[in-house]
Parts: C-alpha cells; structure tokens; sequence
C-alpha cells in the first residue's frame, strides 16, 4: 500500500497528546459556539487539567480510535475526530468531528480528515458503516457531510433545546461499498 494511512493533502491524524494539546482544548472549552456545534451537552469551559484527564482516559478506551487533527504545513493542532464503535459484529461505527478555530473553518481541514478517517475505518479497521449525528442549525457541517458521500438516514424532529428554540437532529451514515465507489479524493 502506498497510500500514507494518517497524511491527507492538508492534514495529518495523530494520537491524542495530553501534554501538548491540553491548553488548546480549554481554549476551545470557552468557546460557546463552537461547543453548540460539537456536542448537546451544556457548554461549560475545562481547565487544561481537566483535558489532560479526558485524554488520558480516551486513549486507554477499547471502543474509540481517537485522533487529533494538525496542519499538514505546520503541524498545528486545529481540531479532532473519533471513531466509536457502536457493535464490531455488525461493522457499525460512529464518527464525530471537530475543528476549534473559526480562522481553520472553510479551508478544506475537516473535509480532509473526514476523508482520513473514513479510510482508516473503511480500510483499516473493515467497519460495514459509519454514521454521524448533526444538528440541522449546522448547514455547513451537513453541505461537508454530504460531500464526503454521507447520506440522510432520518431526521428527529425538536430533538434538542438551544437557545429557547427546539432544534433538529438530522442522522446521516455512509456504507463501505459507497465509500468504495466514491470519486477518488484530493488526499490520496
């Protein structure tokens, strides 16, 4: 195989490094808005402390392939992305993605590692699907999702409270053979 496995045409996936990587991520804890886009729980800011724990307990978890996302260009930490497996009978994974910085929104980093994630999980760990949750006040998330072959799968109406409103929850997943058949991509 010579395709590098980590390295796509503008980022590269590493192991998650407490030590390194802990003061960016409480930085990003302060963020409201990028946390409403990253996860339903409440925002609530995290010490460095705090993620070097996170880190260190994340590593050691058999059921999560977890990765930071650096520049290919400076090696600079902008963002990270997981692989949960739901059931390693049924090939069934869950992916989430995440990029802390709004200056590194909308320069192709994310697309990039989404790419490399879905080829770790479609080539290296053989999984049938993966499937991700978004929230529908995200469109810009969904126009990416799609872009990388996800497909709408359902919808859960008011599935979340934010802001005084109800939200969506939209469902998207993508089976290996489409990932297979997809155009080839920028990073390989």
């Amino acid at each position: 195989m010579t395709t590098p496995l980590f390295r796509g045409r503008l980022v590269r996936l590493t192991a998650p490094d407490p030590e390194r990587d802990a003061e960016t991520l409480a930085r990003w804890s302060r963020d409201s808005e990028y946390l409403r886009l990253v996860d339903s729980i409440p925002a609530r800011p995290q010490t460095a402390k705090e993620w070097q724990d996170y880190l260190a307990k994340t590593v050691e978890r058999a059921d999560l392939y977890a990765f930071h996302i650096r520049t290919v260009e400076d090696d600079r930490f902008v963002g990270d992305v997981g692989i949960g497996i739901g059931n390693w009978a049924s090939g069934e994974a869950e992916v989430g993605i995440g990029l802390g910085e709004r200056a590194d929104w909308g320069k192709g980093y994310g697309t990039d590692a989404m790419h490399l994630a879905l080829r770790y999980a479609f080539g290296e760990l053989n999984l049938a699907r993966v499937s991700l949750e978004v929230f529908a006040y995200n469109p810009r998330a969904v126009r990416s999702y799609e872009k990388a072959g996800f497909k709408l799968e359902g919808v859960q109406r008011e599935w979340l409270r934010r802001g005084g409103r109800r939200h969506d929850m939209i469902h998207m997943g993508i089976l290996s053979e489409e990932w297979r058949a997809r155009p080839p991509s920028g990073s390989e």
